[in-house]
């Protein structure tokens, strides 16, 4: 019989702080979300392309500085990389909060993303965390993503109902300063990383970017952010324009379908996790996700339209649950935090891309160009996930069980 030790009173405080300082930077990214489409259009000169960019931009900053900023980490230690990027960040809020056009809150969004420590995070639960421990820990840590995002619908049109797209940007800023708190005050010191174990993350990385088990799961994480992030370039307008829904009450339709899709969601959890229905449950919520996107675009009948936003969510949050594990069970254990980073950066990489693309698309040829920008990406998740993708964990059961 297998015994599983608790946490012990130590990892629990690293492990919640963490979470915690994780959410409150997540959810300063995502309040913008259900707001940029909408409240940048009134700015003189906004394009679908320009708009795009400023929000997407982030992820590319991110994605191009999560390794580096980690390696960093590893030399001067995870405290003041995760303070600086969270300065960083809060400075970033700033600009774009008082910028008077669209090019400025560019500016702004990539200098947000340019403190990129969701890796230095993840690297600092490893270092708080015994191995036994670890997989939990980040399991919680990355569940707070999906926390954040549900919030910050919610909350973010009620801030800008408040005070316009500038309020929400100073909060985002305000919520970086308590992030460095949270740093300092409450998160456990984990001493200097080891120096011997530099050349070994570096053999590592390379390894888990080369690793053909991770691949499919890395391009879904891509994929699934740019789906998310070129669609929200029309709901919100959708809600305002032709469900006759007024800014300040948006979060009156993302609160009942969020909570509505995590309730969706669990079925399909328990399907995929309890009955082994892994990949076919991963081939129909993607099959979901990306016919409810094409109807978000396209439909315009209120109540079919708040039915495919459901069906939209449930896909997304049981994807954004699912994907984190699967890295967990694929990824050999000397190497399941490296691949983490890897799978941080594609997910910002996606983001950046789905704005840009998506933005292009929508002006060079409308909604239906746009719905073509979020299926071919798609299509070709199907087509990775595929009827011969194993995860590594599940062979290694079968062999050793035989």
């Amino acid at each position: 019989m297998i015994t599983r030790n608790p946490m012990s009173a130590r990892e629990r405080r690293a492990v919640g702080s963490l979470a915690l300082l994780y959410s409150v930077r997540m959810l300063g990214l995502f309040m913008v979300l259900p707001l940029l489409a909408l409240y940048s259009a009134d700015i003189p000169g906004a394009t679908p392309l320009m708009i795009g960019l400023a929000l997407g931009a982030y992820g590319l900053t991110q994605a191009m500085l999560q390794i580096p900023l980690g390696w960093l980490s590893d030399r001067v230690g995870r405290k003041p990389i995760i303070a600086g990027g969270l300065l960083l960040f809060a400075f970033g809020s700033l600009v774009a909060g008082l910028a008077d056009s669209l090019e400025g809150i560019v500016v702004g969004r990539f200098l947000q993303g340019a403190g990129a420590i969701a890796g230095t995070v993840m690297a600092l639960a490893a270092d708080l965390t015994s191995e036994e421990q670890r997989t939990k820990g980040m399991a919680i840590i990355g569940a707070s993503i999906g926390a954040s995002f549900a919030l910050a619908l919610v909350l973010g049109p009620m801030l800008a109902a408040a005070g316009g797209l500038g309020a929400v940007f100073m909060v985002t800023a305000a919520l970086a300063i308590m992030g460095i708190l949270v740093v300092f005050l409450v998160v456990p010191d984990p001493g200097r990383p080891d120096p011997r174990n530099r050349a070994v993350q570096r053999g590592q990385m390379r390894q888990a970017i080369a690793d053909p088990a991770l691949a499919p799961t890395y391009f879904g994480v891509f994929t699934l952010h740019y789906i998310l992030m070129a669609s929200f370039l029309v709901v919100p307008g959708v809600f305002e324009a032709v469900l006759a829904l007024p800014r300040e009450n948006h979060w009156q339709v993302y609160l009942p379908v969020l909570l509505l899709s995590v309730l969706g969601m669990f079925p399909l959890l328990r399907l995929a996790e309890r009955h082994g229905y892994l990949r076919e449950t991963l081939l129909g919520t993607i099959t979901l996700v990306l016919v409810t996107v094409s109807l978000l675009v396209l439909l315009r009948a209120p109540v079919f339209y708040y039915l495919a936003l459901l069906g939209f969510f449930i896909g997304f949050n049981f994807l954004e649950a699912t994907l984190p594990s699967l890295v967990s069970k694929a990824a050999p254990p000397d190497r399941k935090g490296t691949a983490m980073g890897v799978f941080s950066t594609c997910q910002f990489l996606g983001a950046f891309a789905g704005g840009l693309m998506g933005g292009w698309a929508l002006q060079v040829g409308g909604q239906a160009a746009l719905v073509a920008a979020c299926v071919i990406p798609g299509l070709a998740w199907l087509y990775f996930v595929g009827p011969g993708q194993r995860p590594r964990s599940a062979v290694a059961e079968e062999s050793g069980g035989a």
